[in-house]
């Protein structure tokens, strides 16, 4: 459901290739959505994003992501809604404390834009996703004093394919995910 979301590539940018990127987690929302029998459309938010954004902007398929989603970060609105999503019946976080997202290719798909293909694994179970990936910017950051770049992406996953099929049709087996990230070269140790 989350995806990780997933997520991350970019193309124009202007730094040497290839740049390494950690993910800043306050400043990233990994959003999915689903209707709710037709009355409602839930949100909830994947937080503490964790990971690793590799872009070579000379060789854009040599570019990669890696992200671990806590389940710990998941932002429901109500205590008791997080408590059910990360029950058994649900994300069963005790079990699968985390969701991850690892690209497997990355390709160039017009002015800006990118489909990052990768690997999503939730309760234990792996499967592919594709990403629709818009580069917001790519510069030096203005408060990090570093380089960092910035991206919007969005995908579509069934969540009964990870196990999480419980009242569909009723409850949407469609997930939207909307993910915004910015990720910034690490500061020199």
């Amino acid at each position: 459901m989350l995806l990780v979301t997933a997520l991350f590539a970019f193309t124009g940018v202007a730094f040497a290739a290839p740049v390494s990127y950690k993910i800043d987690p306050n400043h990233t929302n990994v959003l999915a959505s689903w209707t709710h029998f037709g009355f409602s459309r839930p949100t909830v938010n994947f937080g503490q994003a964790d990971g690793t954004i590799v872009y070579d902007a000379e060789n854009v398929g040599a570019s990669s992501v890696q992200v671990t989603l806590p389940l710990k970060g998941l932002s429901a609105l109500a205590d008791d809604f997080y408590d059910h999503l990360t029950s058994a019946d649900w994300f069963d976080a005790a079990q699968y404390p985390d969701a991850t997202f690892k690209s497997t290719a990355v390709e160039a798909a017009g002015e800006g834009k990118l489909k990052v293909t990768g690997d999503l694994t939730v309760k234990g179970i792996t499967k592919p996703v594709v990403l629709d990936v818009t580069l917001n910017n790519a510069a030096e950051h203005p408060m990090g004093k570093r380089a960092a770049i910035g991206f919007d992406a969005t995908a579509t996953v069934k969540r009964s394919d990870f196990g999480l099929g419980k009242y569909a049709p009723n409850v949407s087996d469609e997930v939207a995910l909307r993910i915004t990230t910015e990720a910034m070269v690490p500061k020199a140790e």
